[in-house]
């Protein structure tokens, strides 16, 4: 007797909450996401899974550290075993218990449905290895999957069929990292700088800088079109670069066959950006730097320690800002920083329509930041790898095997599910 009173004491706060979808008398499975969750980054591969068969995730904003719930079933349940997914099987009462908790007006929660299955587009040229790049290494991982496209299939319009592009670790400027100075002599390089301008030929330009300010013009079209596009290290700054400058030549002769424009930094266009404005170039081109955006800057200062290096993720109202608070749920508020040729961006430099999402506390150094444009969005990771604090060329891969709960790597893979959300109805 005392079971079905809860239950129905469950039930009646669903119904008094006007919670829309949700069939009575249902049990969840409940994948929380808290410390306690045995696989983090194989949870968003599993909720991935679950959309794929044409059901239904709902994400518990700031419940238990972003958890998921859906029907449960025994398949969905063996999945989790197969997968080493901690998870919690509830009756009708538990569940609707839990969604009443989080639609409390006293409470900063919420709930988000993921209904759609995201199409996926990893931004890349043909030579790279997943384990090159922190988000293909997370998609590997948690078994998500994910097309590969570069510059042909951008110039081509075929963005429009993917819903989700990351752009991998390129350089939008032409300047081929500026690796210059440390690997002109490496083969890496020289077949790098070879297949670029052999695809720039192929494709009607007649330098590789050309060709990559007219792929981050097609992305750009891409976002305001609805797009969501996510980027880290390098791909951040060097993208709104190439943006800004559309008009003057910043590549030395050693990247394009002729000097850069003397006067590039007056012609710089910043209305043209998506994140950035004000920031100076670095013309240098024997630095491994682009711009003042990356702080603190590759060169020279003395490497920073890795046991006190730390950036803090900012708190958002879930009812009412469900989007920044999707792309920053985790399990811990305080995460470890981490190194990149873009290690992370100049808070002076962002423009102020821009929503900062995680900042090094006492510094101007933001690590994560996402933004509107048109119709779509774009949010920028700074830094390589989260859980390889000072990422170098020929580095092993990281081994996401050995960092299951890594909460950097969960910041990647909330862009990944962002595309599945519906926002439910607000209570009336």
């Amino acid at each position: 007797m005392r079971t079905l009173r809860m239950t129905c004491f469950g039930l009646a706060l669903l119904l008094l909450a006007g919670w829309p979808g949700v069939v009575l008398g249902q049990a969840k499975l409940l994948i929380a996401m808290d410390p306690k969750q045995t696989d983090h980054l194989k949870a968003y591969g599993v909720a991935f899974w679950v959309l794929q068969r044409n059901g239904e995730v709902d994400w518990l904003l700031n419940y238990r550290g972003g958890s998921f719930m859906a029907d449960y079933s025994e398949i969905l349940a063996r999945e989790c075993r197969i997968r080493g997914i901690s998870f919690e099987p509830l009756g009708a009462g538990e569940s609707a218990s839990i969604y009443a908790e989080v639609q409390r007006d006293d409470n900063n929660m919420d709930v988000v449905r993921l209904e759609k299955v995201p199409r996926i587009a990893v931004y890349a040229p043909p030579n790279f290895k997943p384990w090159d790049d922190a988000v293909t290494l997370a998609l590997e991982y948690a078994e998500i999957p994910y097309t590969k496209i570069w510059d042909e299939q951008v110039l081509s319009g075929k963005l429009a069929e993917y819903d989700w592009l990351h752009l991998h670790h390129e350089d939008f400027t032409g300047q081929y990292g500026k690796f210059y100075a440390n690997y002109r002599f490496a083969q890496w390089y020289i077949d790098q700088q070879l297949l670029y301008e052999k695809e720039a030929k192929r494709l009607g330009f007649k330098k590789v800088s050309e060709e990559k300010k007219a792929v981050a013009r097609a992305i750009k079209e891409y976002i305001g079109n609805g797009g969501f596009m996510f980027a880290m290290c390098s791909a951040t700054d060097s993208y709104d670069i190439a943006l800004a400058a559309e008009s003057p030549d910043i590549c030395d002769v050693m990247f394009d066959g002729d000097p850069a424009d003397p006067g590039a930094q007056a012609k710089l266009d910043f209305s043209k950006t998506l994140a950035f404005e004000n920031f100076k170039l670095d013309m240098n081109p024997m630095r491994y730097e682009y711009s003042d955006i990356d702080i603190p800057a590759s060169e020279p200062p003395p490497f920073r320690d890795a046991n006190t290096d730390y950036f803090t993720l900012f708190e958002f109202s879930a009812k009412y800002d469900p989007v920044p608070t999707m792309l920053s749920q985790d399990h811990v508020s305080i995460v470890k920083g981490f190194m990149g040729q873009t290690t992370a961006f100049r808070k002076g430099a962002i423009k102020r329509t821009v929503i900062v999402l995680a900042q090094r506390e006492g510094t101007e150094e933001v690590k994560y930041l996402h933004g509107n444009f048109g119709r779509g969005t774009f949010t920028w990771y700074a830094g390589h790898d989260p859980e390889d604090y000072q990422h170098a060329v020929g580095d092993p891969p990281t081994d996401l095997s050995l960092h299951k709960n890594s909460p950097g790597y969960r910041l990647i893979l909330n862009n990944v599910l962002f595309p599945a959300a519906k926002k439910k109805q607000q209570k009336t």
